[in-house]
């Protein structure tokens, strides 16, 4: 039997793929309880993805820009249908919980610039577009509607975790008593 690259312990996965899935398996199943290894998966692999800046701008407005505020994405959500709309409000609800999450601080200053961002309310935005993204069926290898649903109904819990995941990553590198050292 070939080994599964999709594995916590696979020899295929890269090690930064295993530091996000030990990382997020930690916090959110040890400190805070969650044992739904879909949602925690989910959210690991979203880290993965965003560690590419490509990735957290994936979405392109007519003129191939990306669309780098949601504000622009919404707009853009507008104008797609079945699969295409779906994926774009996947990512304004991984975009709004990333940034929710992992830095928060940023979206502050958002607000002090003049950004139609400045006046979203990303929390709301993000469970949104995660409950827009679930209703329309996905297939096979694209994130199951339960889980979008569960990412729009603990949207506020996830980005708590995240934010757990950040400071522990952050303890743990400056030589402090975080996990990352155990």
């Amino acid at each position: 039997m070939e080994p599964d690259g999709n594995q916590p312990n696979s020899p295929n996965r890269s090690t930064i793929e295993r530091f996000f899935s030990g990382l997020s398996e930690c916090i959110f199943e040890s400190k805070l309880g969650v044992a739904d290894v879909q949602l925690v998966d989910y959210l690991s692999d979203m880290l993965l993805r965003f560690v590419r800046v490509d990735a957290i701008h994936k979405v392109r407005r007519p003129n191939g820009r990306p669309a780098t505020e949601v504000f622009q994405m919404l707009c853009e959500a507008e104008k797609r249908i079945g699969l295409a709309r779906r994926e774009v409000h996947r990512h304004i609800g991984d975009f709004t919980l990333f940034w929710s999450g992992m830095y928060p601080e940023s979206l502050r200053k958002l607000q002090t610039h003049q950004s139609p961002d400045g006046f979203l309310d990303y929390c709301r935005q993000g469970k949104r577009a995660y409950a827009i993204a679930a209703e329309i069926e996905g297939g096979e290898d694209r994130p199951s509607s339960d889980v979008l649903h569960q990412l729009s109904d603990q949207f506020e819990m996830c980005a708590y975790g995240l934010r757990e995941v950040r400071r522990e990553w952050e303890e743990g590198n400056s030589g402090g008593d975080g996990l990352l050292i155990c």
